[in-house]
């Protein structure tokens, strides 16, 4: 229904900044929400950052502030923007959207980029 491909995953020292891409393709009109995951190892995936189609966003309290998460309608792009990275930052960073076809409801993920802060 959705596909996500990520990108702009790395590795980066502590304090620096990345930006992740997803784009979105196939039923793209029918996305409400998109959003980033990370997950580390050995820990459950947790919400980072949301953007719903009219701009609303929502962060998770370890990142308001330095994370920044905008949304390109016309091009199906989401961004993440992360500044002041660091080592607690190091996940894989799964892109998600979420949305309503023909009356069901969807959750679509991508295949994830990493990141790793190093000290």
């Amino acid at each position: 229904q959705v596909q996500l491909v990520e990108s702009g995953g790395g590795l980066v020292q502590a304090g620096g900044s990345l930006r992740l891409s997803c784009v979105a393709s196939g039923i793209i009109f029918s996305i409400d929400h998109m959003a980033w995951y990370r997950q580390a190892p050995g820990k459950q995936r947790e919400l980072v950052a949301r953007i719903s189609s009219g701009g609303t966003t929502k962060y998770a309290d370890s990142v308001k502030g330095r994370f920044t998460i905008s949304r390109n309608n016309a091009k199906n792009i989401v961004y993440l923007q992360m500044n002041s990275l660091k080592p607690e930052d190091t996940a894989a960073y799964y892109c998600n959207a979420d949305g309503y076809y023909s009356g069901r409801s969807y959750d679509s993920w991508g295949q994830g980029t990493q990141v790793t802060v190093s000290s």
